[in-house]
């Protein structure tokens, strides 16, 4: 299965990987056959690219994983997305916006994997954040006619491309912790870590910090596994100092991306993102991609 664009997973993270998916693929070793495992599955959207014959996606939010198993199983189809996004989304436009609050309360109470994606799809820039209480609380983006027919049209081709893969290849997901994950990797296996960014990200669904970071740099270090890491370098304010504390052993490659979380433009500001590695990459690395790069001691 080849796909020449790349696939935009409908379910949308901050922190997607979208843009950087032609890079990552590149660094993925060619011989690679075995069990491809993602501790933080997010939007998912360097799994679906990759297409591995075996993948295990893990997730600790419920709701996603609960999502990509209805694609799976076919209770949630191209068809089945439509009549749900058209209805809810002439509701929106009816109610100028009010029923997002009434489809974010029942969320709530019921969660509704495709409530769940139209929540994702209408609230403020597509955030996923959950309160204490494991509520979704992302305020509505205040465009009512969000759901026009080629959006709509967009994201069910985006569940399409999903449920075909799944069709295809041998993927399971499950919600369970990243340790927990990490663990079930064996020698021929392939892990890639997109945790939530220490000091960026911390309401994605639990909470991320140092000593979060420090285990997994642990937990990394023991794998017999080959591993790629994503995380974030740098920027023109501050640098991510645990490059130099904890993945300084590794190889590391940069490439500047742009990401458009953020209340205000002035906030929009390109980051250094980094992958790190713990094995060495063939020569012929993308054009203009890599920036700095740092060899095993």
């Amino acid at each position: 299965m080849k796909y020449h664009r790349t696939i935009v997973p409908p379910i949308k993270c901050q922190g997607i990987k979208t843009k950087l998916v032609p890079w990552i693929k590149a660094m993925v070793p060619p011989d690679f056959d075995g069990m491809w495992i993602e501790p933080f599955m997010g939007s998912g959207v360097v799994a679906f690219n990759i297409i591995p014959k075996h993948a295990v996606l893990a997730d600790v939010n419920p709701h996603l994983i609960q999502f990509y198993k209805s694609i799976s199983n076919g209770n949630i189809t191209p068809a089945s997305t439509r009549r749900h996004l058209e209805g809810e989304g002439a509701e929106l436009l009816r109610s100028n916006g009010e029923h997002y609050y009434i489809v974010r309360d029942r969320f709530n109470r019921i969660h509704d994997p495709l409530d769940f994606l139209f929540l994702n799809r209408a609230c403020f820039n597509g955030l996923i954040r959950f309160n204490r209480k494991g509520e979704f609380n992302v305020p509505f983006c205040r465009k009512p006619n969000r759901f026009a027919r080629s959006y709509v049209t967009k994201v069910c081709n985006q569940v399409r491309a999903v449920a075909d893969i799944l069709t295809l290849r041998n993927f399971t997901f499950v919600c369970q912790e990243w340790e927990d994950t990490i663990r079930l990797s064996q020698n021929e296996d392939f892990i890639y870590c997109d945790p939530p960014y220490i000091g960026r990200h911390t309401d994605y669904f639990t909470s991320w910090d140092e000593k979060s970071e420090a285990e997994l740099a642990r937990l990394l270090s023991s794998t017999p596994s080959r591993f790629i890491l994503s995380t974030w370098h740098s920027n023109k304010y501050r640098k991510n100092t645990f490059i130099d504390e904890l993945w300084s052993d590794y190889h590391v490659l940069t490439q500047e991306h742009f990401y458009h979380i953020g209340a205000k433009e002035d906030n929009r500001n390109p980051m250094l993102e980094a992958i790190v590695m713990n094995y060495e990459v063939e020569p012929n690395e993308p054009p203009n991609a890599v920036i700095a790069r740092r060899r095993l001691l």
